[in-house]
């Protein structure tokens, strides 16, 4: 079969308008979707065999990370499942944002001219590091304590992280923003969110429960329902530079 020249930004603006907000993504699906994307459909190649070892060594997380994330893309039909054997190697056919069939184009009806939903279109598109404001908006949907280890922080000391790194192309949008502790915020680094939490609970600084509540915010995050308060002063300029 002749692979079909791709249109790779028409593709990424279907990725994170219609596939990944709609499929309700966490931060490593999106991370998973992308990296196996960029190694097959990307470089015209209708099929991509690939182990699991190899996927969570090129997105700089564990494998019981991104296994999980495997499985619930091909149960959503954004990977199309050719092969899978005991060595955990697979075969699939990754799929673009238009033939995932479970992404309705009808929810373009209900959208805005531009295929935005109405009232979302604004806040999608805002930049949270770019004013006071906006910052000061994120710190304040966490309260006084950090995403990660659940510690009060006061207001002088919190700081904001990218979930996922500003290095693997995290964006500064709201879903991928948090307010964290100092410590949280150096100590992450570039490490996958789920496995840094993960690690924290391995230290016991988080209980189990904390843990799973933790998982689940950062899925919920992803899929955009931690959406932060914005105030009437939201749209001010910032004097001064981001305090990360």
């Amino acid at each position: 079969m002749t692979s079909k020249e791709v249109n790779a930004l028409q593709v990424w603006k279907d990725f994170e308008d219609r596939l990944a907000p709609q499929l309700n993504f966490s931060a490593t699906d999106r991370v998973v979707y992308s990296h196996l994307l960029r190694h097959s459909r990307l470089e015209a190649k209708q099929r991509l065999r690939f182990s699991l070892a190899w996927l969570a060594h090129g997105v700089g997380m564990s494998t019981g990370s991104v296994r999980p994330a495997v499985r619930r893309l091909i149960a959503r039909g954004v990977l199309g499942l050719v092969e899978r054997n005991c060595q955990a190697r697979h075969v699939v056919r990754v799929r673009l944002p238009e033939e995932v069939r479970a992404v309705s184009r009808a929810a373009v009806s209900a959208s805005s001219p531009s295929g935005t939903p109405r009232g979302a279109a604004s806040l999608e598109k805002m930049d949270f590091l770019q004013t006071q404001a906006l910052r000061r908006a994120i710190h304040e949907r966490e309260g006084e304590v950090c995403f990660y280890c659940l510690r009060r922080v006061i207001s002088r000391k919190r700081c904001l992280d990218h979930v996922v790194p500003r290095a693997r192309s995290g964006r500064n949008s709201y879903r991928n923003l948090v307010s964290c502790c100092p410590d949280c915020n150096t100590r992450k680094g570039e490490c996958a969110a789920e496995d840094f939490v993960r690690g924290l609970y391995r230290e016991r600084c988080l209980s189990a429960n904390e843990l799973k509540g933790r998982l689940h915010a950062l899925d919920a995050l992803a899929a955009g329902k931690l959406k932060p308060s914005l105030p009437t002063w939201a749209g001010e300029r910032s004097s001064g530079r981001p305090n990360l």
